[in-house]
């Protein structure tokens, strides 16, 4: 399979070198929209852009093709985490960097050129395919956003294919966890740190109190939990009357989840308790599990497209979540795709060239084989 190597890496350097923060994908979104059209897709920006508060919506695109065939869905997310704006890349002995002071965004400019260098592969070579469906969101990053306000009445596939995992090519991610957040709010009293401190009641004190007794981090090979962000005090004289935190809790087991959630709440209300103080305590789902067998079509679909291409697939289970676990939620069996890149989210980013070239064959066997 001779994919146009050399498009598609200057595909990927155009692609990264377009500022494209979270909430903020107006200019990226102008530039796929033109690229999709000009691969006959029907592209429909959807109203989720509004309803966060962002520049742009969804990229929804479909290609109509033989209907005997199963509408297939490949995904990518267009946003990046900061430093992400003005990355100048660089190629070096077949790995593309950014010149280290930015990100390189492969998280997710990988995905969004794969989809499209393996779309032109099959046009090209005229291969026949069915239904498909490509969905470039907005403001995955921090929270699914995107996904979470996408019209899902658009979609109609029966599988979906997220190019958005770590991992070499090959890699297929079949199980992720649910989330929840839960935050604190714990009110103590103030008074004069230096006149009066026995008058106060310290919420900063309280609060390590409580935690040293939470359980946090790794709780067993399915469950973990984290407190992220502490705020409270005004000022080096004022004992603190308030503390605010920020944490969540994942689980592949739901039941789990509930339990751990449920310690972490019971912790922080009786040491609060013990010290006359109380808490405002507010739980959100953040978004389901999911898991999928080597039996589920969209898996053996995976398998056996990888291993047409001469790669070598292996099934994972993640921590994190992504659009994937919204997406499977509403309905359309979908898995996460490793894309070889390493260290992302940090300036030592990288993307090798074989696997960039190896995720588009990979999109090319996929629609073959559907």
């Amino acid at each position: 399979m001779n994919i146009n190597e050399n498009r598609l890496i200057d595909e990927f350097l155009e692609l990264v070198q377009i500022d494209s923060s979270t909430k903020d994908e107006r200019q990226m979104a102008d530039v796929l929209i033109e690229k999709l059209q000009a691969l006959n897709f029907t592209v429909t920006e959807d109203d989720a852009g509004e309803k966060i508060g962002g520049t742009t919506g969804n990229l929804i695109a479909v290609l109509d093709g033989d209907k005997q065939a199963n509408p297939i869905l490949f995904c990518a997310h267009m946003d990046r985490v900061q430093p992400g704006l003005g990355i100048k890349p660089q190629i070096n002995n077949g790995i593309i960097t950014s010149d280290g002071t930015t990100i390189l965004a492969a998280d997710d400019v990988a995905g969004i050129v794969a989809i499209l260098e393996g779309i032109k592969f099959i046009q090209e070579q005229e291969i026949p395919h069915g239904r498909l469906e490509v969905l470039f969101t907005v403001a995955e990053e921090g929270g699914l956003f995107g996904a979470k306000n996408l019209d899902y009445g658009k979609l109609q596939a029966k599988a979906g294919y997220f190019l958005d995992a770590g991992g070499p090519v090959g890699t297929i991610v079949t199980q992720a966890p649910a989330q929840k957040n839960i935050n604190f709010k714990v009110h103590g009293k103030a008074a004069h740190a230096g006149v009066a401190p026995e008058r106060g009641n310290s919420a900063l004190v309280v609060t390590a109190h409580a935690l040293t007794k939470m359980r946090l981090g790794r709780i067993d090979e399915e469950t973990t939990a984290n407190i992220g962000i502490i705020q409270g005090g005004e000022a080096t004289n004022i004992i603190p009357n308030l503390v605010s935190l920020k944490g969540e809790a994942r689980s592949a087991n739901g039941e789990k989840l509930n339990k751990q959630i449920e310690h972490m709440v019971e912790i922080m209300e009786s040491t609060c308790n013990e010290h006359n103080t109380t808490v405002d305590i507010e739980i959100n789902d953040s978004y389901d599990g999911f898991s999928l067998s080597s039996d589920d079509y969209v898996v053996t679909l995976a398998l056996k497209s990888a291993e047409d291409v001469g790669l070598k697939p292996h099934l994972e289970s993640t921590g994190g979540g992504s659009d994937a676990n919204i997406i499977n939620k509403y309905g359309i069996p979908s898995v996460i795709l490793g894309m070889g890149y390493t260290d992302v989210h940090t300036t030592s980013e990288t993307m090798p060239i074989d696997q960039l070239v190896a995720a588009a064959k990979y999109v090319v066997s996929i629609i073959k084989n559907s």
